[in-house]
């Protein structure tokens, strides 16, 4: 499912070939699609032991940039730089071509046994992955899991002789605007690059890599750069409650593109989410969600509810009989007042699982049940 929003960005950055061309990739309609190669470089294999050291719980919240400093020294050792070398698709006017780029990210430190955790679409069409720790020590990388509907990815390294800093996974649950957060990352090529803000907004709805939409996500006026993708966003005691993901664009009063960097306006996925597919991830499974099978529109200022847009051939929503035009007010007793809800509504739910819906249509109002499935691999085009 799908809903009109305001252009986002990847802020993954990318050079050689194809730079240009790849900062400019909006996560939109399935625009990143390209498929995911593991990364085929030998691991580290000299046997030596691993150090993991555990990060200490903080006992005051960062009020004060003094507190900021204290959560930067404990959790940078735990970020990571990521260099993708990858195989990416460009127009020219001889037709489509295969070039190799190089594109940079973030991720943090998972456990000590070598897990990091990133965005998806930072180790999109990957040919090899090399992640460098903060001492220096670099490791090629392999992909465990990945999931593009929620755009998160679980690489591994051989941990062997590194020293490890996981860090501490908080809940973005309890977020509240206006709750201090900070991010770390290597915006624009600058290795662990400290930002901070505060919570601009709660429950907002992105684009995944695949054209799906992303619920519950966290909005912030932290600076977020190319570069900054799959790195960890940290609230007040140093707990990863996101990963930085993609930045709102548009144009300047000048009409120019404001797609290079920081907008002041940038979205992470909430750690809640991740964390509810970590198991699997970390097994090579591909967590699925329910699919419906609609698009909606915005509906007039005196309308309330999901306002169905098109209805994708096939889909439950088609063989439930769901019309465009039909507005859903409710699901499964959940009150639907914009689009937004229904798209939360249905995260929550699984394949498998019926959702009755409460449609006002025309002067009616009926119930509706769709037996929901999984989502396909591509969001449908309309």
């Amino acid at each position: 499912m799908s809903t009109r929003s305001a252009d986002r960005r990847s802020i993954r950055e990318s050079t050689g070939t194809l730079a240009l061309a790849v900062l400019a990739v909006a996560l939109l309609g399935g625009a990143l699609a390209l498929g995911l190669a593991l990364a085929t470089g030998a691991l580290h294999t000299s046997v030596h032991a691993t150090t993991v050291v555990e990060q200490s719980p903080a006992t005051a919240t960062a009020s004060a940039s003094g507190s900021w400093q204290a959560v930067y020294s404990r959790t940078a050792p735990g970020t990571v730089a990521i260099t993708v070398e990858a195989t990416r698709s460009a127009s020219t006017p001889f037709g489509q071509t295969e070039q190799q780029a190089t594109a940079l990210g973030s991720g943090y430190v998972l456990n000590g046994q070598g897990d990091i955790i990133t965005a998806a679409h930072v180790v999109e069409g990957a040919t090899s992955i090399r992640v460098a720790f903060e001492d220096g020590a670099t490791r090629t990388a392999s992909v465990l899991g990945k999931d593009e509907s929620s755009d998160v990815a679980v690489l591994h390294v051989n941990a062997s002789g590194l020293t490890l800093h996981p860090l501490s996974l908080g809940s973005s649950r309890a977020l509240a605007v206006g709750d201090p957060l900070a991010v770390i990352g290597d915006a624009l090529g600058f290795d662990r690059s400290l930002s901070t803000g505060v919570v601009s907004g709660l429950d907002r709805t992105i684009q995944a890599p695949n054209g799906f939409t992303i619920a519950h996500a966290i909005q912030t006026d932290a600076a977020l750069n190319p570069g900054n993708s799959g790195g960890p966003v940290f609230d007040s005691s140093g707990q990863v409650i996101g990963i930085s993901d993609q930045i709102a664009t548009g144009n300047n009063e000048f009409g120019r593109s404001t797609t290079e960097t920081s907008t002041g306006v940038g979205f992470a996925v909430p750690i809640d989410m991740i964390k509810a597919e970590l198991a699997q991830l970390e097994h090579g499974k591909t967590p699925t969600h329910a699919y419906l099978g609609v698009s909606t529109a915005s509906t007039s200022s005196s309308q309330t509810g999901a306002l169905v847009a098109a209805v994708q051939a096939g889909s439950p929503a088609a063989e439930a009989g769901l019309r465009p035009g039909d507005l859903i007010i409710g699901l499964d007793g959940t009150p639907i007042r914009s689009s937004g809800d229904l798209i939360a509504a249905l995260a929550a739910a699984h394949p498998g699982e019926k959702a009755q819906m409460t449609v006002q249509r025309g002067s009616q109002r009926i119930t509706v049940t769709a037996k929901l499935t999984s989502q396909p691999a591509q969001a449908p085009s309309q």
